[in-house]
């Protein structure tokens, strides 16, 4: 609604984007949403579209030929693409944290190799560090880049959960290496493995054996990606030097968050529009549900949670943009979009009654993808014991 997910103080160029954005959403994405995801098919088109508006480069800086925006522009767009599909936002969001690490932890040839053609999306990013027995423990990787004699590294291991994993062409892996450091956390590498888009055999010793299987989240490709001895160049290191995997990759993951926020407030948003327009038709005892008290405070309630979740997804991306440290910003943003999104969607499908329950309803597919937000870039609990541990050491007893 118009009223909702309201941004102040954006520039011109800002809100042209989002309107560009959510017209392209409006026109090319809801229309489409319920077939392509009912079948569970790629969203080929609208993955081309997305290209040409330029969202694939969206915060790459000028000089390697993407817009230079902020991360709230990117957080905006990805709001108003999750409104539409999820799961389309899921395409930009792990392309967009490689972009990231490359642009604040690249060498400057890592950078021009890879990131004007990322902003243009002929380069696709994907992200590794899940693994099937690793859950939120990142100090037990398992998967080893064993150095050899000619400076070169050779890749092992089983990799999980990796969102683009079939259609990406470059990979960020993150891998255990013996660096002789004293903590485990300084034994780990990420690698920028380049690999063919498609599954079986996609590189030397790197297999994607397929699609994985879920209730929700459906069209992306979420993938394992099997490493059999992959030969990889000490080039391929980002940043070009071992031991700074770890760091790298929680830095991306931070803005990971940011980004699961607002695909979160998103789906709240939509599942607000759909309960709202829904209960002004629906007519009991001779009046529109809408009418009806428990109906409208339950409306109340859910527009409330949309706007809560939106401003705390805006202050942890201003943060972010203003250069100052937000952990404890994102971990907040993150944990109450994700359980309010949630809760509004479960209200937006109760005020729908039985029909909430057809997949003719576009509320019974946003019902299966909110889920996804509980435990993407990390579950409500491990956001706690971020935001805790923090708040512990700034309001310490002196």
């Amino acid at each position: 609604m118009a009223r909702l997910c309201q941004t102040d103080g954006l520039t011109e160029d800002q809100q042209e984007i989002l309107k560009a954005v959510r017209q392209f959403v409006d026109e090319k994405i809801i229309p489409v949403a319920q077939e392509l995801e009912h079948a569970d098919e790629y969203p080929t088109d609208i993955v081309e579209g997305l290209k040409e508006l330029g969202i694939f480069g969206l915060m790459i800086p000028e000089e390697y030929d993407g817009l230079g925006e902020s991360l709230l522009t990117y957080a905006l767009c990805v709001e108003e693409i999750a409104r539409g599909w999820m799961s389309v936002s899921g395409v930009i969001n792990t392309h967009f944290i490689v972009a990231y690490m490359l642009m604040k932890h690249g060498t400057e040839e890592q950078k021009r190799r890879y990131l004007p053609r990322m902003a243009t999306g002929e380069v696709r990013g994907a992200f590794s560090m899940s693994e099937p027995g690793l859950g939120s423990d990142v100090s037990a990787v398992s998967t080893k880049a064993t150095k050899q004699a000619d400076g070169s590294y050779s890749i092992t291991g089983q990799k999980m959960w990796l969102t683009n994993g079939g259609s990406s062409t470059l990979v960020a892996v993150l891998t255990k290496t013996d660096e002789g450091a004293s903590s485990v956390y300084k034994n780990m590498t990420t690698f920028l493995v380049e690999k063919t888009p498609g599954f079986g055999e996609v590189a030397q010793g790197v297999t994607v054996p397929g699609k994985i299987d879920k209730m929700g989240y459906k069209g992306i490709d979420t993938t394992e990606m099997i490493f059999e001895g992959h030969q990889i160049s000490a080039d391929q290191i980002l940043g070009g030097e071992p031991g700074k995997g770890f760091f790298q990759m929680m830095d991306g993951v931070e803005v990971g968050r940011v980004n699961v926020a607002a695909r979160a407030c998103g789906l709240a948003w939509r599942g607000f529009e759909l309960g709202v327009d829904y209960a002004q038709q629906r007519e009991t005892f001779g009046k529109p549900i809408a009418e009806h008290q428990a109906v409208l405070f339950r409306l109340a309630e859910m527009a409330t949670k949309v706007e809560t979740a939106h401003t705390m997804m805006v202050r942890a991306a201003r943060k972010k943009d203003s250069g100052e440290r937000m952990d404890v910003e994102a971990g907040m943003a993150k944990m109450v979009a994700s359980e309010y999104a949630n809760e509004v969607v479960e209200d937006s499908f109760r005020i729908h009654g039985g029909y909430g329950y057809s997949k003719e309803y576009e509320i019974e597919r946003i019902m299966r993808e909110v889920k996804f937000m509980l435990i993407g870039e990390g579950t409500s609990d491990i956001q706690k014991m971020i935001i805790g541990r923090q708040l512990l050491k700034e309001y310490a007893i002196r």
